[in-house]
């Protein structure tokens, strides 16, 4: 699954030497034809019309009417419940679509008003507390965020990213998942990521094993606010160190080294690599920051919860497209700029290709074993380092990973059987950084673990505040 530069031949050859013969025949990654068919199957037409009736609704502000059918948050919110009960229909029945809720007051929530989240659920076949979570928000807003009556389209920010994942329900509905797939439409983020934190609570309740929450947040437009236009690259950020670090934990990575190898950052190399491998039009570019500067998303209550999770944007933002009132400007500075998030704007081509990164990135994901669990690494004052983990059901083999310290992404990877300990030869642990990776039969691989818990895709719950 995972595209690595192969080993000079002389450590190859010393590698299989090391190696028993009965591990070198072992699963290995497979290109898979079904990944190929998703890379090409999005519809632009599709997307387009969700995006136009999201927009129809006028706006979709959290603190907006919710009784209407024709307009406001609660419209919008039941016509995506009937869409993704309309997909499942289509499968049997097979997604169970459920609307979580919780009631919020805050600085941009006033009085008390009800934050609802609608989600559709593909339980998995043989793993399904699992779970790979696509989402996207559905409120919109305009220049004054407290504005609950003008409209405001929200056609990039964030019909997109609601779409995109619509489009990836109706497809991978079709398709067998291992693990389960949650697909969620969130409310509230532009009042203060409430609909994150609805789902992440939910998550919580339910027991769920989050792999990954990929976050999508205006990733329909191509061309940026100083005129380029770029549709091959997709930015994707992620922490570098967890959100629920305890401290204990920070004087272990400090010292060992896991600052650029969070769960999280290892689910945005495992993106990257899907790209390379499927979407060979389309790059993905890894941010090493939980957001863009100074702003956020519904991704960052999934890692304040110890889940992983990466935010999915465009290359280039045009910001007289976000947050803005309907208008043309008639100042010397912006004569004749269009303002407002309107369709218009809107790369379909492009969109297209964004949701067909996610999709192919979850079916991988949700076909591949979950990662390894409890990995270690030993080797001081030794030539030789030893890699140990925890096996993992549905895994037929494992692989390990080693980098340069200063590497962006794993370099090299060698397979070393159904075994839960390896010893890679002449490789001395001080120079590099190293994880593994669980393979299937048939080739689905999971995305790589760094040792210890500042890797560990497992949850980490955030510490009770002191009394």
């Amino acid at each position: 699954m995972i595209r690595l530069h192969p080993l000079p031949l002389a450590a190859a050859l010393l590698f299989a030497a090391s190696t028993p013969l009965a591990a070198q025949d072992t699963a290995q990654p497979r290109e898979q034809a079904s990944l190929h068919a998703l890379a090409s199957a999005p519809s632009e037409a599709r997307l387009h019309d969700t995006i136009a009736r999201l927009v129809g609704f006028g706006t979709r502000h959290t603190l907006s009417d919710t009784r209407s059918d024709r307009r406001g948050i609660g419209a919008a919110r039941r016509w995506v419940k009937a869409q993704f009960e309309a997909i499942s229909r289509d499968c049997g029945g097979c997604l169970e679509v459920v609307t979580p809720s919780q009631v919020f007051t805050g600085e941009r929530i006033p009085k008390p008003a009800e934050v609802m989240d609608v989600v559709a659920i593909k339980r998995g076949s043989s793993d399904p507390d699992r779970v790979i979570v696509m989402s996207g928000h559905l409120d919109s807003r305009v220049t004054d965020i407290m504005n609950a009556t003008s409209d405001a389209p929200g056609a990039n920010d964030d019909a997109s990213g609601v779409a995109a994942l619509m489009e990836a329900a109706r497809l991978l509905s079709k398709q067998d998942n291992r693990a389960t797939l949650v697909f969620a439409a969130l409310s509230g983020e532009e009042q203060g990521l409430y609909g994150g934190k609805v789902l992440a609570d939910y998550a919580v309740a339910h027991g769920w094993r989050v792999e990954a929450d990929l976050n999508n947040d205006i990733v329909g437009n191509s061309r940026g606010q100083n005129g380029v236009r770029d549709n091959t690259t997709v930015r994707v950020f992620s922490e570098g160190t967890r959100s629920t670090e305890t401290a204990k934990q920070a004087r272990i990575r400090n010292y060992f080294g896991g600052e650029v190898d969070s769960p999280s950052r290892n689910v945005a190399r495992y993106m990257a690599s899907v790209a390379d491998q499927y979407l060979p039009d389309l790059r993905v570019r890894m941010i090493y920051r939980t957001d863009r500067y100074g702003r956020g998303g519904d991704q960052v209550e999934f890692l304040k919860a110890g889940y992983p999770a990466i935010r999915v944007s465009e290359g280039h933002e045009d910001y007289t497209k976000q947050h803005q009132d309907l208008r043309t400007g008639n100042t010397d500075q912006d004569r004749g700029i269009h303002y407002g998030d309107t369709i218009d704007g809107i790369d379909f081509r492009y969109l297209a290709r964004v949701t067909a990164l996610n999709t192919v990135t979850m079916a991988a994901m949700a076909n591949a074993p979950a990662p390894p669990t409890d990995v270690k690494t030993e080797g001081a004052l030794a030539t030789d380092t030893t890699v140990s983990w925890h096996k993992v059901p549905g895994a037929a083999g494992y692989r390990v990973h080693w980098r340069d310290t200063t590497a962006p992404r794993w370099q090299y990877a060698r397979a070393v059987g159904d075994v839960d300990r390896a010893v890679i030869r002449d490789v001395v642990i001080d120079d590099w950084f190293f994880g593994v990776s669980s393979v299937s039969a048939d080739g689905y691989e999971s995305p790589v673990v760094f040792p210890g818990a500042a890797g560990s895709f497992e949850r980490q719950a955030p510490e009770a505040p002191a009394k």
